[in-house]
């Protein structure tokens, strides 16, 4: 018998020398920049509630798992009251984003140049500035992803004991978000498309999934024990309770600005160059998990930032054909064009996504519009003094709580009015941690409807309406305020009508 032999596998391209100095140079100056504007409006409403879920330890909330309120816990124990303390991990996460695209060029490739030019991309992006500055659970999921996407590419292509640390990442990663799960399982499915298939007969990537698996099993059986609250809120976030939800029209455009629409031709390069360049094959399975999530994501009613995990993967894959590119005719004009789109890039995403605008100038600005996270920053010292004005028409001695619509407005009450505190709400884990006490028979409630109060206290007055004093539209801005007293019926009764997810 006679045949002709098959081709020999491409090999995938050397690792040149880390660009070490430059690239912790450039993660230094993104997170002195987060740092030196963190304190400049205020707390968002995710952070008061990280806060008091932080002080209610526990394996899981109905909402998330526990790492990032068990941070924001244990950093305002540390420094107790400082924002800027708080928002360190976050910006310190950030410059280890940038650290890792840098280090994900080298594994495709790429030079000191291109090293910079991914990590200089993801360093100017929105999404990064956007999370970096506050401590969120995102800021932690993008870097989560990005170590895990930098771990999975050298194990797709050294193999070996490289799953474990996979693994182990992924396991920490779960326990701040069930997203890596889905990055995990969209790479396990390229692979089974485009290969390596391979890496399926060694017992390392078992031993890793075992290993992530393990280190998630306690969120897994706290989530397994309360009836799986995640999947309801996944359904209420797919329908849109959420600020930040998006109509599923709305998806695929938002992805061309998460990291800026000058830098698209930079990720767009690098998923073509995952798909088809041969010195990339071994991780073809990245540009299928980019497609096949999207396709998740769009048909699952997920937020369109849930895809950013995946963009510093992309722009590291896509920083040396742009600097090809460059170098194959007018150099400087072309260099010069990629220069203008970063410095233009970071300008307009540090504007948009950073606290810059005097908060005066908020409320005429197109900021809240374009970034609506930035607009819950404002007011929640005020909000908590009206709050304390509506407190002073009941007598003194009287039993009263404080009754909010929303976890923000609650935690903004036990951070900034610690005389009434705890605050009580039936959203989300505020729930979870039940009612007021039944010697309470008056509230001071937020946010509700005059009628819906009235089927539970029989007197119910008005006691104002909240004013951040700057005049910004934002979700608490003139939200009505009153004081219901005489309840009507148990608090054992009252509760469960008041739960909510989203």
């Amino acid at each position: 018998m006679t045949g002709t032999a098959a081709p020999p596998r491409p090999a995938a391209p050397e690792r040149p020398a880390v660009a070490r100095l430059p690239l912790t140079g450039l993660a230094a100056a993104v997170a002195l920049l987060l740092l030196a504007v963190s304190g400049r409006y205020g707390y968002h409403r995710d952070e008061l509630y990280f806060l008091r879920a932080g002080r209610e330890a526990a394996f899981g909330y109905v909402d998330q798992p526990p790492l990032t309120p068990l941070l924001a816990a244990t950093v305002d124990a540390l420094a107790p009251g400082s924002l800027v303390a708080l928002r360190v991990p976050s910006a310190l996460a950030a410059g280890l984003v940038v650290v890792l695209t840098g280090l994900l060029a080298r594994e495709f490739g790429g030079g000191r140049a291109a090293q910079l030019l991914a990590a200089a991309a993801i360093g100017v992006s929105a999404f990064l500035l956007a999370v970096g500055h506050l401590l969120s659970t995102s800021t932690f999921d993008l870097l989560a992803w990005t170590a895990l996407s930098w771990l999975l590419v050298r194990a797709l292509r050294d193999g070996g004991a490289v799953w474990l640390a996979a693994g182990a990442v992924a396991g920490v990663a779960l326990q701040n978000k069930v997203q890596p799960a889905f990055l995990v399982a969209a790479v396990l499915l390229g692979v089974l498309v485009a290969g390596p298939r391979v890496v399926f007969r060694s017992p390392w990537p078992w031993l890793g999934g075992a290993l992530a698996l393990l280190l998630w099993a306690p969120n897994l059986a706290w989530q397994a024990t309360n009836g799986w609250p995640q999947l309801a809120l996944a359904e209420a976030i797919a329908a849109g309770s959420s600020g930040t939800s998006e109509p599923w029209y709305l998806f695929l455009p938002f992805q061309l600005v998460l990291v800026s629409p000058l830098l698209v031709p930079v990720w767009g390069a690098g998923w073509v160059r995952l798909a088809r360049d041969p010195g990339l094959r071994p991780w073809r399975a990245f540009a299928v998990a980019y497609i096949a999530l999207a396709a998740v994501f769009l048909l699952t009613g997920g937020k369109p930032y849930y895809l950013a995990g995946l963009y510093p993967v992309l722009l590291a894959a896509g920083a040396d054909p742009v600097l090809r590119w460059v170098r194959r005719g007018a150099g400087r004009l072309r260099a010069g064009l990629v220069a203008a789109a970063l410095v233009l890039s970071l300008a307009i995403d540090a504007l948009l996504m950073l606290p810059l605008l005097p908060v005066g100038a908020l409320a005429g600005s197109p900021v809240p519009a374009v970034n609506y996270d930035a607009g819950e920053t404002v007011g929640w010292p005020a909000f908590a003094a009206t709050v304390e004005s509506a407190r002073d028409r009941l007598p003194a001695g009287e039993p009263v709580a404080v009754l909010t619509r929303n976890y923000g407005e609650a935690g903004a009450v036990d951070r900034f009015a610690p005389r009434l505190a705890p605050a009580y709400s039936g959203h989300n884990a505020y729930w979870s941690w039940g009612p007021p006490g039944e010697e309470v028979t008056a509230v001071v409630a937020v946010g509700f409807p005059e009628e819906q109060l009235r089927r539970w206290f029989g007197r119910v007055e008005p006691a104002g309406r909240v004013d951040n004093g700057v005049g910004l539209d934002n979700d608490e801005q003139g939200v009505p305020v009153w004081v219901a007293a005489d309840r009507l019926v148990p608090w054992s009764q009252l509760w469960p009508q008041l739960r909510r997810l989203g």
